[in-house]
């Protein structure tokens, strides 16, 4: 039901856009889009609620009403679409892209008054009536059946995760290791004077084993406590029942009663705030869900100095974190089976008394085990769909099975348990998290999917919308992104150095819950060959992923009269051959082509269709050659998103400019582009702009571009009045949070005194003959640049103050900072920092300096790589102190060794004292040495 919540919030949003003085609409359809839109804000409302009960919860009529709401949602939405398209041709095909703003206003205003006879405001008008009508029946239906939009059961549903407590200890398999890890973070300091509170809190993903991790601990050291209570706490907690378990686990004898007492939460507090007080106390909090429950619980726990112990799980990370209340608590993320561990539970699974597994089933059993990730919940369910009263399926059975699984698993109990649990995470999710983690089952198994791709694509879709003009829709976007990912509900792939995922992928057992729930909604259809995933004749198609890996290409294509409410397209490689053709597309928003290399295959796309697809968000053409755009690009006005990298595609069309709705454009390095890109006042990305002495213009219109948060430029050759340019148009841009600058010639020297990005996280200038500061810019240091967390420049010379200053920006992660001119006296570079020095440089790179910095004990303490020059001439000792033995995450060092004015004999000594110095280092971080 969240499909149907998330379809109608964009919905609500164009209806209220309508009513603006903008569209000039009369009087009696301005009433009809008000009430049309009261109705549906009400049934929003309701929907919200629905989608937070499980569908096998709801009743069937519930999902029927339900289903028709959506598509009376998708149809009006087509309509507004298709209004607001028509007005936005008419006034741009009169008033021309050279008009000034007034005049388009003014135009735009007469052609609408001339439509109210015309044709689109006839469309508009009838599809308002029709919908009101609907809508009404809709609501009528509700009312007539007295539909409840709840649950339809009063009996709760068993935990499938209880089961997990009760396991005998010779079941449990691959826990021994993070069992006696966690024995001994919660015994340390037992024997020691300070006996505070400590507490230990296990994060991990749904079906990890937390909770069965939790209770083997438990189970093990309960004895060593005076009293010890294990307590769930769930999605929606009943604080004071979580209190009353807590009491009665603690002492049954005692309060054998508690349950029918009627005492509120204060007074169950104050009651375990006694009993504890002067007690040595075990007690495991199982499954938190927010830190507002835990905030609440903790109330219970006073500080008596007796050595108490607290064990939390949680699937959420910030969770976790919020259950720490010192340095001594800790956070232990669990880790999916090894290989070896997966293997010996699958197996227990299924062959009993300790068989060892038929050679036949060797390999199948490995590719099985494969797609279950390590997770124990998805391997002893998986083995369970493999034994039918206690005989082993053929090996037939299992090929089905292995295939199975990634496009929904079907059949028995312990799949259903399976996908409950797994559920439990997902119908925790707010409406719009769960819309855009459905989206990705557009995606096939073990597909790593780009951060950025997945945002602009949620931006086109309509699923990322904000009412704050502060925050863009990426930065809202990526932050849905990153709960995700904080949730356990997808994988992050690549984590860079400013700790941000690039990509992502998601488990193969969550891709069966999602797309199992997307295909009962009707919110998306896979093409692949699999029987299950063909598309239903009776349902309307609104998104389309053509995945055929397993199609031969004379299988016919899909039928394109199904095709004109096709919303999005996605074309994997291995399907070229089963794309329809764009011109049967009528509405679609996205139309992701990337990785797809259409200059080789045999079934060519027309491209040139594209600039007929008028309601086109979102274009991906990313390493697909297609060598060059339709000429009348410019008719996709509302395109936001416009992806040419690696298309051979070497000049811009003229009509590009015209795209006043794009927001992210990227391109090949020397591609050419029309003058006039200033009018692209949207952009929020810009990648990559080539700049020579004949780019003036473009780079003067950079200035016109406030939005961009990203900028990517290339610099081939300069002079000073473009280098003022450039300038001048950076001095417009406040909200730019990236500017990679990379170049043969471009001077960047001027930007020294003259700019103030407070919002810039990362700043890259390349190395080139005259592409370098000639002193460290004024602007760079900790009030001008609070949030800077990459920094790579070259500064014509280095002085001591400059590092100091760079050492303490707060939130710098990655730092290259490199001398043009290399000093050859030591004395002249002294470089010592303070105590706080660096606090969350992750790699630290000095280059063409010929000493090392001092680093005094707590600078640096998150450093993992650094990197620093030596002369080998200055090396004579083996008792070298390289300033690093406090560095306690280091993990790699890099040296560059200077070599001049040394004999063969002293580099290989210095080497030595080199390799004997990091030796040394209780890390023993791996040490590259490079001569120069």
């Amino acid at each position: 039901m969240e499909v149907v919540a998330g379809a109608m919030s964009p919905l609500l949003r164009k209806l209220g856009d309508l009513l603006v003085d903008e569209y000039n609409l009369e009087n009696r359809v301005k009433k009809g889009i008000k009430s049309l839109e009261t109705e549906l804000m009400f049934m929003h409302s309701a929907l919200l609620k629905v989608g937070e009960v499980p569908p096998d919860q709801l009743d069937e009529q519930v999902c029927l009403w339900a289903g028709k709401v959506r598509e009376l949602s998708y149809e009006i939405e087509d309509a507004v679409d298709a209004f607001i398209v028509r007005v936005n041709e008419e006034g741009c095909h009169r008033a021309g892209p050279n008009n000034t703003k007034n005049r388009v206003k003014k135009f735009l205003k007469r052609a609408t008054n001339l439509l109210r006879k015309g044709k689109g405001l006839h469309q508009i008008s009838s599809a308002i009536d029709e919908a009101q009508d609907l809508a009404k029946q809709l609501a009528e239906l509700r009312q007539r059946y007295g539909l409840q939009m709840h649950g339809t059961s009063g009996v709760a549903t068993i935990d499938p995760r209880l089961t997990a407590m009760y396991k005998d200890v010779t079941e449990l398999v691959g826990i021994a290791h993070s069992c006696d890890k966690m024995i001994k973070m919660l015994t340390d300091g037992d024997k020691g004077p300070d006996k505070r509170l400590k507490v230990v809190s296990i994060v991990g993903f749904g079906g990890l084993g937390k909770t069965t991790l939790a209770k083997a601990v438990y189970d093990r050291i309960k004895v060593q406590f005076n009293c010890a209570a294990f307590v769930s706490v769930s999605r929606n907690p009943d604080v004071k029942k979580v209190f009353k378990d807590m009491i009665y686990e603690l002492d049954k004898v005692q309060f054998s009663h508690i349950h029918s007492t009627t005492m509120d939460e204060k007074q169950l507090i104050d009651k375990l705030r006694e009993f504890l007080k002067d007690k040595r106390y075990l007690i495991v909090i199982d499954d938190i869900w927010d830190d507002k429950a835990w905030k609440f619980i903790k109330c219970v726990f006073s500080e008596n100095n007796r050595g108490c112990r607290l064990i939390t799980t949680t699937r959420i990370v910030s969770v976790a974190e919020a259950c720490r209340s010192s340095t001594d608590d800790i956070v232990y993320r669990m880790d999916p089976l090894s290989d070896d561990d997966s293997r010996r539970l699958f197996h227990r699974r299924i062959f009993p008394d300790g068989k060892m597994c038929p050679n036949e089933l060797a390999q199948i059993s490995i590719d099985i085990l494969k797609k279950c990730g390590g997770v124990p919940l998805a391997i002893i369910t998986v083995a369970s769909l493999l034994v039918v009263n206690q005989q082993i399926k053929p090996k037939d059975q299992w090929y089905v099975l292995l295939n199975s699984i990634g496009r929904g698993l079907t059949g028995g109990a312990c799949v259903e348990d399976m996908q409950r649990i797994l559920s439990f995470s997902y119908y925790d999710l707010p409406s719009h998290l769960k819309t855009c983690l459905l989206y990705l089952s557009v995606f096939p198994e073990d597909y790593v999917v780009g951060r950025d791709r997945l945002i602009w694509r949620w931006i086109a879709e309509g699923f990322v919308q904000t009412g704050n003009k502060k925050t863009s829709l990426y930065d809202l976007g990526e932050s849905y992104f990153n709960e995700l990912i904080n949730r356990g509900m997808i994988q992050p792939v690549d984590i860079d150095i400013e700790g941000r995922a690039k990509s992502c992928r998601v488990h193969d057992m969550v891709l069966d819950l999602i797309c199992s729930l997307s295909s009962k909604d009707n919110f998306l259809t896979i093409l692949d060959g699999i029987e299950q995933n063909k598309p239903n004749s009776q349902s309307k198609i609104r998104r389309l992923s053509i995945q055929n890996v397993m199609v031969e290409p004379t299988t016919p294509w899909l039928d394109t009269r199904s095709m004109e409410q096709v919303r999005s397209v996605t074309l994997f490689s291995s399907a070229i051959y089963q794309m329809p053709s764009l011109s049967c597309f009528q509405v679609l928003r996205v139309l992701d082509l990337e990785y797809c290399n259409l200059r080789d295959s045999v079934h060519k796309i027309n491209m040139r269709c594209v600039e007929n697809l008028l309601h086109l968000r979102y274009l991906g053409l990313r390493s697909t050659y297609v060598g060059e755009l339709p000429t009348k690009i410019g008719n996709l006005r509302f395109l936001q998103t416009l992806d040419l990298v690696e298309t051979g595609v070497k000049e811009l069309m003229p009509g590009i400019v015209q795209l006043q709705n794009l927001m992210c454009l990227h391109f090949d390095k020397y591609t050419k582009l029309p003058p006039g890109m200033g009018n692209l006042t949207s952009l929020q990305e810009l990648s990559e702009l080539h700049v020579d002495r004949y780019s003036s213009g473009i780079v003067k219109e950079l200035g016109h571009l406030t939005e961009l948060r990203v900028l990517r430029i290339n610099f081939e050759e300069s002079d000073e009045s473009l280098d003022k340019a450039f300038v001048e148009a950076l001095g417009n841009l406040h909200k730019l949070q990236s500017l990679h600058i990379d170049g043969n010639d471009g001077c960047v020297d001027l930007l020294r005194e003259c700019w103030a990005p407070q919002q810039l996280r990362r700043l890259v200038v390349l190395n080139g003959k005259e592409n370098r500061f000639l002193t460290l810019p004024a602007w760079i240091n900790p009030s001008s640049l609070p949030l800077l967390s990459y920094l790579n420049i070259y500064l014509d010379q280095v002085q001591a103050k400059d590092v100091q200053i760079i050492a303490m920006l707060p939130c710098l992660r990655f730092l290259l900072l490199a001398a043009w001119r290399r000093i050859e006296d030591p004395a002249a570079e002294c470089f010592s920092f303070t105590a706080d020095s660096f606090p969350c440089v992750r790699e630290c790179i000095f280059f063409n300096f010929i000493t090392a910095p001092s680093l005094p004990r707590g600078a640096m303490p998150m450093v993992q790589l650094v990197q620093f020059c030596f002369r080998a001439c200055d090396i004579t000792c083996a008792n070298l102190d390289l300033g690093m033995c406090h560095l306690a995450s280091l993990e790699q060092v890099r040296v560059d060794l200077w070599c001049k004015k040394a004999s063969t004999k002293e580099v290989k000594e210095a080497e030595a004292v080199l390799r004997f110095a990091v030796g040394e280092h209780s890390c023993r971080p791996r040490l590259f040495i490079r001569r120069r």
